[in-house]
């Protein structure tokens, strides 16, 4: 099936709803579906491991200081939970998104017939031509859409090919070094799954390091080839955006939303704000009627 096709299949999934607002939709578990009808301005987000197919438009990434740029056809792939900037640069913009399980991959691996290709400069992040055969095994999975009893039988099988052909494809490295449970991705994933997990927490970077298997000097260059960050950096950034979340609520004030997220200084929180997102906490509070 041709890339039009599946976009077609997606287009059909989403329904004509959606008129000018955004469109989300799961279909099937660990699969997305998004529209923008119109482009937008920088984001700032955390991405969990994913797979992000674009059908219709364009959009731009950017981690660190590198941008990465993606159309019709292309794909990004994220293997770690990396804080990013993105921006729809022409709309209607689709994209099928398809998140990808360590579980999963680590059961599609560990199969001895398995071919493991070497990971040379593996990254965390990247944009890649989508193959054909993957492109084929996504169109399989999203049309058993229509089918909930075929879904609950074959669902789990697709996905399991769809993770194959994610970590076999050239593009696939870092995905493979996941996989290896003595591995420098491999460690910093498991760091940067207790930073998420207690962001509000004070962090002791050298003690962090000793728990995933790493010293202090290995542990600092992988974290910041991997997430373009130090680990201070990306639990701030973390606390940031959990309270521009809770900010946009509106049950809470600006100084409250500093303590919640783990800031001992309402005004240090506000200079931190700002500057991450180019405007003070309390313009991202809601208007009161």
């Amino acid at each position: 099936m041709s890339l039009a096709e599946l976009a077609a299949l997606a287009g059909r999934v989403l329904g004509t709803r959606g008129g000018d607002s955004m469109q989300y939709v799961r279909p099937l578990p660990g699969l997305g579906i998004l529209r923008h009808p119109r482009p937008t301005s920088f984001e700032a987000a955390v991405l969990d491991p994913v797979f992000c197919l674009v059908l219709q438009g364009r959009k731009e990434t950017v981690l660190g200081g590198d941008a990465y740029p993606m159309g019709v056809g292309e794909a990004l792939l994220v293997s770690h939970d990396l804080p990013v900037l993105a921006r729809v640069t022409k709309a209607p913009y689709v994209v099928l998104l398809f998140d990808v399980s360590l579980a999963t991959l680590r059961e599609q691996l560990d199969a001895p017939a398995v071919p493991m290709a070497p990971a040379a400069q593996a990254r965390s992040i990247g944009v890649h031509r989508a193959e054909s055969r993957l492109v084929d095994a996504l169109r399989r999975y999203l049309e058993l859409a229509d089918s909930p009893a075929d879904a609950a039988v074959l669902g789990p099988l697709v996905s399991r090919e769809v993770h194959y052909r994610l970590a076999t494809a050239p593009f696939g490295g870092m995905l493979r070094e996941l996989v290896r449970k003595d591995s420098a991705p491999s460690a910093i994933a498991r760091a940067l799954a207790e930073l998420r997990s207690d962001f509000r927490a004070p962090v002791e970077v050298p003690k962090l390091a000793r728990r995933v298997g790493m010293s202090a000097s290995a542990f600092h260059k992988h974290f910041k080839a991997i997430t373009a960050s130090s680990p201070l950096q990306y639990k701030k950034r973390l606390q940031l955006l959990e309270a521009r979340r809770l900010l946009r609520l509106g049950a809470q004030s600006v100084t409250a939303v500093a303590f919640d997220v783990g800031y001992e200084s309402a005004a240090q929180f506000s200079r931190d704000y700002s500057r991450a997102f180019g405007n003070a906490p309390k313009h991202d509070l809601p208007v009161r009627a």
